[in-house]
């Protein structure tokens, strides 16, 4: 199967390229990226493919069967809604757009075309996840009736001032960057149950002095001087949906000199706590005793499991978890967070 990825930056080298050379069952025709040198240096690293700069020259080439769109938050819907009406199955990396109604349109293309449209909510995956969703499908933990996400950070923008401050090209910051993950996780693991209504606030605070922000470092990319920033750095929310209570606390950058990035799932016979992109402890009571079971196993790579499955679901038909169709839900919290946040009050979805 020939594929093609559009977009050659940080993901599509740290995780879809490689995938995709280990997969005996495809082969790279195109990278594509607007900056020609990006292109060619893939092509010159992996040792195949052809560098464009267009990405409407993969449309026109019947032999692309996939396409991985890993290009910045803006471009996802015009990219994936062009490839998916030229024939070429998709898979979109995170979010799926920068709003719910771009991500709905994209949702409406792939029910009218019938390609394959998964994105790349990666953590669905992965093996700790899969496990915890699996013990709560088994009724292990009993009623999950609270979900308690933390992704907090001491000060950790990325490129200040650049794309990933900028809410025309992103779309939003610390939320739509790494609460889409933490969203997923909890959606994935409960069943995904339908939200119901949200009550949110985003703060835009530690970043507004661009010049001014001290941190150690500042991963995607230096601050540009002058740049844009006009994104959340932090937020805070509760969601109610039909399965649990999910309380969101999240920041890029908080003047608290720790990090906190898991998961705790309650419920009434056992509770969770997930590290995020690592491993877990079950808590318990059994026979008159408090139990703590941190289970060890082997964690493969997930974004190689995210990749193969995109490649086999092309010629089985399978629907996979990544797909639009429950990508959305996490889409639809994120606006309500933004809307609720907008006009300071509860948002009913």
């Amino acid at each position: 199967m020939k594929v093609a990825v559009i977009g050659c930056g940080t993901i599509a080298n740290a995780a879809h390229i490689p995938s995709y050379m280990n997969n005996k069952k495809v082969e790279i025709k195109y990278f594509c990226d607007i900056i020609l040198e990006r292109a060619q240096k893939a092509v010159n690293d992996y040792g195949c493919g052809v560098a464009i700069t267009d990405y409407h020259d993969i449309l026109k080439d019947p032999e692309v069967t996939a396409v991985s769109v890993c290009v910045p938050n803006n471009l996802h819907a015009p990219i994936s809604i062009d490839c998916m009406r030229a024939g070429k199955h998709v898979l979109c990396e995170k979010p799926s757009a920068r709003t719910l109604t771009e991500a709905q349109e994209m949702q409406k293309v792939q029910h009218e075309t019938g390609m394959t449209l998964n994105i790349g909510v990666v953590n669905r995956f992965n093996d700790s996840v899969r496990r915890i969703k699996k013990m709560i499908d088994d009724g292990r933990l009993g009623e999950i009736y609270h979900v308690y996400v933390s992704f907090r950070a001491h000060r950790s923008i990325p490129g200040l001032g650049g794309a990933f401050t900028t809410k025309a090209i992103a779309g939003g910051g610390a939320l739509i960057d790494w609460g889409v993950h933490y969203l997923d996780i909890v959606m994935y693991c409960c069943g995904d149950p339908n939200p119901l209504t949200v009550s949110g606030e985003t703060f835009s605070k530690l970043g507004r002095d661009i010049e001014g922000y001290t941190c150690t470092n500042m991963w995607a990319g230096p601050r540009t001087p002058g740049g844009t920033y006009d994104v959340d750095d932090s937020v805070t929310a509760l969601v109610r949906t039909t399965g649990p209570v999910v309380s969101v606390h999240g920041a890029w950058a908080q003047n608290i000199g720790e990090e906190e990035r898991y998961i705790d799932f309650m419920g009434d016979k056992a509770g969770i706590r997930l590290i995020y992109g690592k491993g877990f402890t079950l808590y318990t009571a059994e026979d008159g005793a408090l139990v703590t079971c941190k289970p060890e196993f082997e964690m493969g790579d997930m974004f190689q499991a995210e990749i193969d499955a995109f490649i086999d679901c092309i010629g089985t038909g399978e629907k996979l978890a990544s797909h639009i169709d429950t990508a959305i839900l996490t889409a639809q919290i994120m606006q309500a967070i933004y809307d609720s946040s907008e006009i300071h009050k509860e948002i009913t979805i």
